[in-house]
């Protein structure tokens, strides 16, 4: 029906307060699991390194009664490191902001802070899996992590692209042609990791490729649920005869790129854990900054695998 002539309406009324909800709803992804899982060391330079070492093959053992004993070249340890990265972040507010009376939060640089820290814990989860080889850096240069990508050489699968030239973060891989992930090729890394004495637990993994995962026939496949209280936790594991392994989607991780992972082969070394630090007053507005610095540790790529040029 029309409306009555002359009637007073909410279009024409003046003063009508604002309906602004006093929440902010956020529905950005911020999980970062490979970070998170990594246990977290001390780093005290911002060169860290680490040794490494292997067993001969076997070979047969015996020996006459009485006989001269011989003995077995020995073979040096492997020195490895990876530099620190310096992530930081930082904001800005005008102090007129102090009288401002705002929804969703009572103090603007207590959110915006908050907000850039946990942007800079993606940052962090995309360096981690990043094919990045390590950076020294110098004053004009700023220095880089090696990330998974330039890690692993020893146990892959790839198609036609090539892995680093050797073990030590200093050569990213080159990708070749992406092709569907397979239980077959997962299965192929997973004996290769065996075979050279590792035990893979966790595998990284693209969204795409984790529904390929969630395929994955036999009857060594499985998916097992455990219960905690209300709430229930759904673990996605499959079972072979190299071990378990339980897949994990990351957000972060390149569709290229499925990383097998043996969990304890993998650390972070902290030289500064993240602070937030009040910077200099120059004007009339606060700054802020969020810092963090650390690196990669791969304590031997060769307990480790992956499969590489997948179009996930």
């Amino acid at each position: 029906m029309a409306q009555l002539a002359n009637t007073y309406d909410s279009y024409d009324q003046k003063g009508i307060k604002e309906d602004l909800t006093d929440v902010i709803y956020e529905v950005t992804p911020s999980d970062t699991p490979f970070y998170s899982a990594c246990k977290k060391t001390k780093a005290s330079s911002t060169l860290h390194e680490w040794q490494t070492d292997t067993l001969r093959a076997s070979t047969t053992n015996a020996h006459k009664e009485g006989d001269e004993t011989t003995f077995a070249e020995p073979t040096p340890t492997v020195r490895l490191g990876n530099r620190t990265q310096i992530f930081k972040n930082a904001v800005i507010i005008a102090d007129t902001d102090e009288g401002l009376s705002k929804a969703g939060r009572a103090k603007e640089m207590a959110y915006q802070t908050l907000k850039i820290a946990r942007e800079q814990k993606l940052d962090i989860e995309k360096a981690l899996f990043a094919n990045n080889p390590q950076v020294a850096g110098n004053a004009t240069t700023a220095r880089e992590l090696a990330g998974l990508g330039a890690w692993i050489t020893t146990n892959t699968d790839h198609n036609g692209g090539s892995d680093p030239t050797s073990a030590d973060g200093t050569d990213a891989r080159n990708d070749g042609t992406d092709r569907a992930f397979t239980q077959t090729m997962f299965d192929d890394v997973m004996q290769k990791i065996w075979t050279s004495g590792g035990n893979a637990d966790k595998c990284y993994l693209s969204p795409t490729n984790m529904n390929i995962a969630l395929g994955f026939t036999g009857n060594n496949a499985q998916r097992n649920t455990v219960e905690v209280g209300e709430v229930a936790k759904v673990v996605d594991l499959y079972m072979t005869p190299w071990g378990s392994v339980e897949f994990v989607p990351s957000r972060e991780n390149r569709g290229d790129d499925v990383f097998i992972l043996q969990s304890d082969m993998w650390e972070v070394p902290v030289l500064r854990g993240t602070k937030n630090v009040e910077l200099a007053k120059t004007g009339d507005a606060s700054k802020r900054q969020v810092v963090t610095e650390l690196t990669l540790c791969s304590k031997n790529e060769a307990a480790s695998g992956g499969v590489f040029d997948t179009n996930g």
